[in-house]
């Protein structure tokens, strides 16, 4: 199902805010939202630092509560929507989980599996296939990684000539 531009637009501007949480958290922001019938039903942001805990992927955190909200695994009508190219683990969270459609802003060149390194989410082989759209928002979504990676980097540049300067 092809929803329209400002529809995929609101729900991605939902997404980001996810992410921007992730971002005050130090996380790396991303985050994510499922919807259903035009309402979201589970949110959620990386929050694998927090938690020490590598499933704590915002997609995951967003399938989950949509779950938990629908008393389902089963999201069959259900759209997902993520400032990133989904991973391998959240591809197939996606793909288990039965979403019809995907939504995702920037991709992931290093480690997405639904078009950079792998199309699991097409792939005919498996039992479900999901319809994707990429590049949503892509410049705010690829915009808010770009920056928070240069803010650690500067960081921990910052430190290095603290350390040498004591030194």
């Amino acid at each position: 199902m092809v929803k329209n531009l400002t529809e995929q637009e609101k729900f991605m501007r939902e997404a980001i805010a996810e992410a921007q949480q992730a971002a005050v958290l130090n996380e790396v922001p991303i985050g994510a939202v499922v919807v259903k019938d035009g309402q979201v039903i589970g949110r959620g942001h990386n929050m694998r630092e927090h938690f020490q805990d590598v499933t704590y992927h915002a997609e995951m955190l967003a399938i989950m509560e949509a779950c938990e909200r629908l008393h389902s695994w089963r999201l069959e009508d259900c759209d997902l929507y993520v400032t990133l190219e989904p991973c391998i683990m959240c591809s197939g969270a996606i793909i288990n989980a039965r979403i019809a459609n995907v939504y995702y802003g920037a991709p992931d060149p290093k480690a997405g599996a639904v078009d950079s390194l792998y199309h699991l989410l097409t792939d005919t082989r498996l039992n479900h296939q999901v319809n994707v759209t990429s590049g949503v928002l892509q410049e705010k979504c690829s915009q808010m990684l770009k920056n928070f990676f240069r803010a650690i980097r500067q960081r921990k540049k910052a430190a290095r000539k603290k350390r040498r300067a004591k030194g």
